[in-house]
């Protein structure tokens, strides 16, 4: 493994394109939370529940995961939350951040949208202002509950449209194709709003399909399994749809059995638009950084590919053009200034 590779990722500027918020809920917080609110948790303490954090599949992580969010109560805890996550972002040099959050996750226990969504918001524009972090906010609906529940969920959105950039579509991907949440991602598209979905975690290269066709997404959360279909890794090829790709999500949940097993450079040598982002990194192990040191140990990464990588953040974003351009323009510079002669 090359120190020279691993320092070269850490300095290069980056953005991550897929994290939920509720996934960035460390231990250390969700008991001081729980002190906060009142909430009695099911563990002893902190490294008791990360002893619980051994999972076989993605709905073993999901069960886990909606446990933990019974803490989030007020405003200021998803400030809280929001705050630590972008504390991290500067730590690993991420200066732009497109974030997802479970609305109907929280609506379901008796939070407000805008309780949500006010501190979650407060927190994206004090790290802009004061961390120097760009974000775009993504409101994901959960793929478990109905498309009459996610209509229900936007109609509470519309107040706050004009500060939501996106929708998503996350949680149980088995037995919830895309094609089931059709109509509602018409809608946000009617409305102006940018349009992604997790594909091809678990799910066929059928899901990612119909994210393609009839969902009309701008990007693809995963799409590890889209690799198994040779037309369709040729048309995200095509397209130059970006796959925000999560390695060691993909190990904590089973997707592969190792981290040498990761798809990750033949996605590249296929011309994949591949990003790679935490997911749920408290659950999984590490931040954006982490799996950069990961990919590097286990796959034997170029720093040519590297750079690659960070470059492919910034163009898979939903920044604008001239600030996905500043944003080359700063990984251009660290890359020249640490190229090998």
């Amino acid at each position: 493994m090359s120190q020279s590779t691993l320092a070269l990722a850490d300095a290069l500027p980056k953005a991550e394109l897929h994290m939920h918020l509720e996934g960035s809920l460390e231990p250390e917080m969700m008991f001081a939370l729980a002190r906060r609110n009142g909430v009695d948790l099911p563990y002893a303490d902190e490294e008791a529940l990360r002893q619980a954090y051994q999972f076989n599949n993605l709905q073993e992580f999901l069960d886990l995961y909606y446990s933990g969010m019974s803490v989030l109560q007020t405003e200021q805890d998803f400030y809280d939350l929001t705050w630590a996550y972008l504390e991290r972002c500067q730590a690993d040099n991420v200066i732009h951040t497109e974030v997802f959050f479970d609305p109907q996750a929280h609506l379901e226990r008796g939070v407000a949208f805008g309780t949500q969504f006010e501190g979650i918001y407060r927190a994206l524009s004090d790290g802009r202002d004061k961390l120097g972090i760009s974000f775009r906010l993504i409101l994901s609906f959960l793929r478990h509950l109905s498309e009459e529940s996610a209509f229900e969920t936007l109609e509470l959105a519309m107040p706050y449209l004009d500060r939501i950039d996106g929708v998503g579509l996350d949680s149980s991907e088995m037995g919830h194709p895309p094609d089931k949440f059709e109509r509602v991602f018409r809608r946000c598209r009617e409305l102006g709003l940018k349009v992604t979905a997790h594909a091809g975690e678990e799910g066929p290269p059928d899901y990612v399909w119909q994210a393609i066709n009839q969902l009309e997404i701008q990007r693809i959360d995963h799409g590890n399994r889209a690799l198994e279909d040779e037309a369709l890794t040729a048309l995200i090829a095509e397209k130059g749809l970006t796959l925000t790709v999560c390695p060691l999500s993909n190990l904590r949940l089973c997707v592969i059995d190792s981290l040498a097993d990761h798809p990750l450079t033949t996605m590249l040598d296929k011309g994949l638009h591949v990003t790679l982002n935490s997911d749920d990194p408290a659950y999984f192990g590490g931040y954006v950084n982490a799996n950069f040191h990961a990919m590097i140990e286990h796959l034997h990464l170029t720093p040519e590919q590297v750079v690659q990588l960070a470059r492919n953040s910034f163009e898979g974003s939903w920044l604008s053009d001239a600030d996905k351009q500043a944003a080359l323009a700063r990984v251009d510079a660290v890359w020249q200034a640490r190229k090998p002669s």
